[in-house]
């Protein structure tokens, strides 16, 4: 339980957050002088400190080096006293646990910074360990270079130790890295102690120098995560240490860890510009779900169509004029890199509408094999009898030829050079003749239940919005309303994010419907605005930081968008965990 840290905005693993202090402090920060260490107890032995809200005070610990033995930590295992102050423990990453603090410094930190593999674990045990409330505090290992990387892995406290030690060893930090003072031309920084010829820097400028420059560094981070933009940040700022290029791409191998920290929705733009971004969780997810949850409902052919620099696609120029051959007697699929394949229907659900990429023409191997596994889970699952591919020459149609074999579908190509010519076009539409097309209800019909399953889960839209349950849609796309038989409003669609926002009277045709729901319990009151963690009694794993959730209690029943992902609110003591939007007293 922590009174005294709450994290405000989450960016993936990264947070922002404040330390409650006296003087608040927002984090990730620097934290040395914020902090009294009441001492080790391998010198001696230690009084409880007296504690006040000034200052967070380091509890009394016994540091285990990295390797020390379990034998060793459990028999000196020290006991922590439960104080009222913003406090500290100190623990080796494979002992952490919850011993009521706000903040927990883990004491090996110097032996598994600087090998990822080593980090990733220490990393993972720490944070299975620790209430999801509490600050995770490095000393000693921070630098310009890496503590953007070491925020985006999850830690909040970072101490100026490492920076000072080598700046007092001449040692000029930046972060792209380190240099020795004497091989400098000239200082390339413009901080107070930088104003000066390089001939006449000192060691103690030096040393001022580094701190500042790691201050900054954490200045752009507690940004970058405000924008929902760190992981863009990361890489290409990894890039300069082999060992942090390693540590993000262990992460992303850890897709649960960052994924279940990952909101659902951004309405900032997801820059692809690495090979890397394949790998974000963002994308892995959209994926998963368009390969898992989503179900076409269109009868004729598939008809796969190269993305476009215009988001929403319908917008661009070539899209539109797909469409005008097209007109709705086959159904449309994006092809792109780094998302995959892209459903007409969700073509503005996050990342789809925000991602932008890297545009050369060239595909790398990772792209290939990526799009090619997407497409085959894609066509394996829904059952076309035809793939018209209307994509031009090179990556798209070496993909589709490589995909053919392994499923059902007969594949027709219609493009010579581009996709846009008369020609191309002509083949198009008469791939297309005899198809009948689709009415206005139909699509739209089939768009809300697409999203409804991509949302809420497999089954969902069938299950809240079928045939059978008599739904109507009212306004326009992309804004459509979802009404049931009375005339009474279940939903709307939220174009920004190509999502549902659901209103009490969905939320209790949710609830009883058989969709999945994602649900969080609360205690005996009825929320104004927001319900805080303290008053959450239960909430389904499944919750993710933007999600729609059916919130009920004794007292109250409404919908609102989680603030946390799930597990969190269930641990939490602080913090808003729903952000509500409508709510009825019982």
């Amino acid at each position: 339980m922590t009174e005294y840290f709450e994290v405000l905005r989450r960016d993936g693993a990264a947070r922002l957050g404040e330390l409650r202090l006296a003087d608040p402090v927002m984090t990730p920060a620097v934290v040395d002088e914020h902090v009294d260490d009441a001492g080790s107890l391998w010198a001696a032995d230690r009084d409880v400190p007296a504690v006040d809200d000034e200052r967070l005070t380091i509890l009394p610990h016994r540091a285990f080096p990295p390797g020390t033995r379990e034998p060793v930590r459990e028999s000196f295992r020290v006991d922590h006293p439960d104080l009222d102050a913003p406090t500290a423990a100190v623990h080796h990453s494979e002992e952490a646990r919850d011993v009521g603090a706000d903040a927990y410094l883990l004491s090996d930190a110097q032996g598994f910074v600087g090998h990822a593999a080593g980090f990733r674990d220490a990393l993972l045990a720490a944070k299975e360990a620790l209430p999801a409330d509490t600050a995770l505090s490095l000393s000693g290992v921070a630098t310009p270079r890496n503590v953007a990387t070491l925020v985006y892995a999850g830690v909040d406290l970072v101490d100026a130790t490492k920076a000072k030690v080598r700046g007092a060893e001449g040692f000029y930090l930046t972060t792209e890295g380190e240099r020795f003072v004497e091989d400098l031309q000239e200082l390339p920084c413009s901080c107070p102690a930088c104003q000066q010829p390089v001939e006449e820097f000192t060691q103690e400028d030096c040393i001022e120098h580094n701190e500042h420059a790691l201050r900054a560094e954490l200045r752009i981070v507690r940004e970058r995560i405000r924008t929902g933009r760190l992981r863009d940040y990361i890489e290409g700022q990894a890039r300069h240490d082999q060992w942090l290029t390693a540590l993000f791409r262990e992460l992303d191998e850890q897709y649960g860890y960052v994924e279940e920290r990952t909101p659902i929705v951004r309405d900032n733009e997801l820059a692809a510009a690495s090979g890397d971004s394949i790998r974000r969780a963002e994308i892995q997810r959209f994926a998963e779900r368009v390969t898992t949850r989503y179900q076409s409902e269109f009868d004729g052919p598939l008809v796969l169509v190269p993305c476009s620099a215009t988001k929403p696609y319908s917008e661009s120029q070539s899209h539109q004029q797909f469409h005008d051959v097209v007109q709705w007697r086959g159904h449309m699929a994006s092809m792109t890199s780094p998302i995959g394949v892209v459903p007409q229907e969700l073509e503005l659900t996050y990342p789809a509408q925000q991602y932008d990429t890297v545009v050369t023409g060239r595909w790398t191997a990772d792209e290939r094999e990526f799009v090619g596994e997407v497409l085959r889970r894609y066509l394996q699952r829904n059952d076309y009898d035809r793939v018209i591919a209307h994509v031009p020459p090179g990556g798209y149609t070496e993909i589709c030829e490589t995909v053919e074999p392994n499923v059902d579908a007969e594949f027709a190509y219609t493009v010579e050079e581009h996709p846009t010519t008369d020609d191309s076009l002509a083949a198009l539409s008469a791939a297309l003749s005899g198809e009948p097309a689709y009415s206005k209800r139909e699509r739209e019909h089939r768009v809300i239940r697409a999203i409804t399953d991509y949302q809420l889960g497999e089954g969902a839209g069938t299950g809240l919005f079928g045939e059978d349950e008599g739904i109507q849609t009212t306004s326009r796309y992309p804004k459509l309303q979802v009404r049931d038989a009375d005339g009474d409003q279940l939903a709307t669609m939220v174009p920004q994010y190509g999502v549902l926002a659901f209103t009490v009277a969905g939320a209790r045709h949710w609830v009883e419907s058989d969709g999945p729901v994602k649900q969080v319990e609360i205690d005996g009151f009825v929320p104004h605005g927001s319900v805080l963690a303290p008053g959450v009694v239960d909430a389904d794993e499944e919750i993710r930081t933007g999600d729609e959730v059916v919130v009920s209690g004794p007292k109250a029943f409404g919908i609102g968008r989680a603030e946390m992902f799930g597990s969190e609110m269930a641990e939490s003591t602080r913090g808003v965990a729903v952000q509500m939007r409508h709510v009825e007293e019982l």
